[in-house]
């Protein structure tokens, strides 16, 4: 075989290669969730679970305060499916027709929580012992860009202490930060979701869970500008399913 024939011969070998390399890629699929914080733990199993069941796909997770993800979406981010901690982070992605309003669901409910330290000497009985001198600094999402700060305003308007409560606020960016303030001893209380409360019940303890008017419920959608929106669909309905119930059941979520 001459040198010009055997050059040939690799070349064709080699588009060969790439073309396969290039099917195979086609088929892999990263499917793109954006998710409030507070689903972290619960979303990364949902995650793995949905991938064992749909081989060839990549869930690739993003999670951090509701409106900010929102906020990206509606900036043209890649997001196949929205995951919100409340219904007015939904209802903004709506207006700006960032989802599908059709496939919008509820599929979790949460409640807030107080938190103190392990081991603090401080134990808050009512929402009236955060006005006492003791407590300089309490955690707080702000109820602008976070949903478990509108809900912890909500709380607090109804008791009539959200002013006095306000003025002693360390604003979080999002509800796990929130959680570290205090787990570190940064805040001498805070406030969080239930939920993730639960995830250092060697670092923080629960002191009152609010009362509220306004349910904490997560809504779910596929995003308008999904590449590939029956998978998102698969995935919203994965979250919704028995199976799916069960681990957000696991990690402390209610039912809708």
């Amino acid at each position: 075989m001459s040198t010009r024939s055997r050059l040939n011969t690799a070349l064709g070998a080699a588009c060969a290669a790439t073309l396969m390399l290039a099917a195979g890629a086609a088929q892999a699929a990263d499917l793109v969730v954006s998710a409030a914080a507070s689903l972290t733990n619960a979303f990364k199993e949902l995650a793995q679970s949905f991938e064992q069941q749909h081989p060839g796909v990549k869930v690739v997770s993003n999670f951090g305060a509701s409106d900010i993800l929102m906020r990206q979406i509606v900036r043209g981010a890649p997001a196949d499916v929205f995951a919100s901690a409340d219904q007015t982070a939904m209802d903004k992605a709506v207006a700006e027709k960032a989802v599908d309003p059709a496939t919008r669901k509820n599929f979790a409910a949460n409640q807030i929580v107080l938190i103190v330290t392990q081991g603090s000497r401080l134990a808050p009985t009512s929402l009236a012992d955060l006005t006492q001198p003791d407590y300089k600094r309490i955690a707080l999402g702000n109820p602008a860009s976070v949903p478990f700060g509108r809900y912890t305003r909500t709380a607090l308007e109804q008791a009539g202490l959200w002013s006095q409560v306000q003025a002693k606020g360390v604003m979080a960016e999002n509800v796990r930060t929130s959680l570290d303030y205090v787990a570190r001893g940064e805040a001498d209380a805070g406030f969080v979701f239930a939920t993730d409360a639960a995830i250092m019940p060697e670092k923080v303890k629960v002191a009152l869970r609010l009362p509220s008017d306004q349910p904490a419920t997560y809504p779910i959608a596929v995003t308008a500008g999904s590449r590939q929106p029956a998978l998102a669909a698969q995935f919203v309905a994965y979250v919704l399913s028995p199976t799916g119930q069960a681990v957000l059941a696991r990690y402390g979520f209610l039912k809708p």
